[in-house]
């Protein structure tokens, strides 16, 4: 297809499919003459996966760029995949870990990447919450997490076998459902709080 076409499939201007080619994003179209080059289904769904990130996500360009790379280049193992896509769409300068996340791994017995940023960015959350006056006691915290992994363990099951579509998922997937998770914790806590009948 040309790229009149392909915009026309993915719903994409072709001055940003143009841009898309020029910042490396997309991969080149197989060139047909010197000023054509015909474009298939691998590019739609690069396409696709552009517009998640930048549109359903909300993802900037540098990062949509590091997802992307690790799409292309992705990881040896699962978790390390896992790692890779989450903290592609992560902060490049997180802030040292100041141990208490840490800690709270350790207590779990959780075994996660102990030089991700994600660390540091619990560490980070769980300040902003005590300067807030919100304190979350160890018992509080072991309890969330214990309920949360049966969450993570029903994401990891679901996972796509392509590396793509895990990467999709992780990264659009999780950015698209946490304020959905985040809703129907509101609406179960209005359940559990209602007069017994």
């Amino acid at each position: 297809m040309r790229i009149s076409e392909l915009a026309e499939h993915t719903g994409t201007s072709t001055a940003t499919l143009k841009f898309y080619l020029r910042e490396g994003l997309l991969h080149p179209g197989n060139v047909t003459s010197r000023t054509t080059a015909t474009y298939d289904e691998s590019h739609v769904g690069r396409v696709k996966t552009i517009r998640a990130l930048r549109d359903s996500a909300g993802l900037d360009l540098a990062t949509v760029r590091r997802v992307l790379a690790v799409i292309d280049d992705p990881p040896g193992d699962r978790q390390d995949l896992l790692a890779a896509a989450q903290a592609s769409t992560l902060p490049l300068t997180p802030e040292p870990s100041t141990g208490a996340a840490e800690t709270l791994v350790d207590r779990l017995g959780w075994y996660v990447d102990p030089h991700g940023p994600l660390l540091a960015a619990l560490d980070r959350q769980l300040e902003i919450a005590r300067r807030a006056g919100v304190v979350l006691t160890d018992a509080q915290l072991e309890r969330y997490a214990r309920i949360i992994r049966r969450l993570a363990d029903a994401d990891v099951a679901s996972l796509p076998d392509d590396v793509e579509g895990a990467v999709r998922q992780v990264t659009i997937g999780t950015l698209l459902t946490d304020p959905i998770m985040a809703t129907l914790r509101r609406l179960a806590q209005q359940d559990t709080a209602r007069p017994e009948a």
